[in-house]
């Protein structure tokens, strides 16, 4: 019975949080696993094709109700001097769900010999679909048994509403092994309510993100990978209210990589992110598990969430485009 009041509270605080106020995008652990969705600039920053999956479940033990899946591929064309991306994705949690599609295009100048980068823009589509009968409000249970009856609460105009969605990002890169980065997604903040009179417009969502590459080894000829590398990052993210500071660092021996990283939401910790990864010079794979530190508890399951990449190789061997060289978990 508690287990089942704790899920009913959540429905509810759900649908208030996207039928009154703006919603927030899905969030990722493994950033740059998930490298345009973080960024559209880094569309085409490896230079040879790249296909991406990922798929992450938060707070399993509340039901599997916060599942999301990301799926791009991206890559460097010497034709139209930048990368291009096509990228799907959808978050559900229970009640609701949110798809998108969308199409980058990233313009890469080489500012320097040392200097590179990538400008980029991004249109696409976002769907949010509301399952209005797992809905259970306040005056369906019944006091004393906690049955579940027949409400008086008025479903809304449009259980699917969609609209257009735009979003820009720069990024900088130095000899390959430094890069700073900014995205702002949701420039048009699209209207997606779920009542025909009533507005809420979603959020721009800021990104700024930075790090290094520092090689103690050389890697494999011909490889992108390094035999013993680290790689100190930070991310921080901006949504309406909301507010989060990752910071952490990779260590590559390879072919196995790992990673520690702090989340805080400012207003309080959120969670201790271990990343272990495999990588060969044709595919990357990463497992991270997310330890939730905030008053949710371990007991709601923390995040688990796995990242595939697979590499393809160039249709030439030579660019005189320089690679931005992030993380790739």
């Amino acid at each position: 019975m508690r287990k089942q009041a704790i899920h009913i509270l959540f429905f509810i605080s759900s649908i208030l949080t996207f039928s009154s106020v703006s919603g927030q995008d899905l969030a990722f652990s493994q950033f740059y696993s998930n490298p345009v969705y973080l960024n559209p600039a880094l569309a085409g920053n490896r230079i040879c094709p790249r296909v991406t999956l990922n798929y992450r479940n938060q707070y399993p033990g509340m039901g599997n109700h916060y599942v999301s899946y990301c799926a791009g591929a991206d890559t460097y064309l010497s034709a139209i001097s930048g990368g291009v991306a096509v990228m799907a994705s959808a978050d559900m949690t229970g009640l609701l769900g949110s798809y998108t599609g969308s199409a980058v295009y990233s313009y890469h100048l080489n500012i320097s010999k040392s200097i590179t980068m990538n400008a980029a823009l991004q249109a696409g589509y976002i769907q949010y679909k509301l399952n209005w009968d797992k809905l259970v409000f306040e005056d369906m249970i019944v006091t004393g048994t906690g049955e579940i009856i027949a409400g008086n609460e008025k479903q809304p105009d449009n259980l699917n509403v969609g609209d257009m969605d735009f979003s820009s990002g720069i990024v900088f890169g130095y000899n390959e092994r430094l890069f700073l980065g900014g995205a702002v997604h949701h420039v048009t903040m699209p209207d997606l309510s779920f009542y025909a009179n009533g507005s809420s417009k979603l959020d721009m969502r800021i990104t700024i993100h930075a790090g290094a590459l520092i090689g103690l080894q050389e890697g494999l000829q011909g490889s992108e990978n390094e035999k013993l590398s680290f790689s100190p990052n930070i991310v921080y993210m901006q949504q309406g209210k909301f507010h989060q500071l990752n910071a952490g660092m990779y260590v590559n021996v390879y072919p196995f990589v790992g990673g520690l990283w702090f989340r805080h939401n400012l207003e309080n910790p959120d969670a201790l992110i271990v990343m272990l990864g495999f990588q060969q010079p044709e595919f990357k794979i990463g497992y991270s598990f997310d330890y939730t530190l905030s008053k949710m508890g371990i007991p709601a399951g923390g995040a688990h969430e796995i990242a595939f990449a697979w590499f393809l190789p160039c249709a030439k061997k030579e660019f005189k485009y320089k690679a931005i060289k992030c993380p790739s978990f």
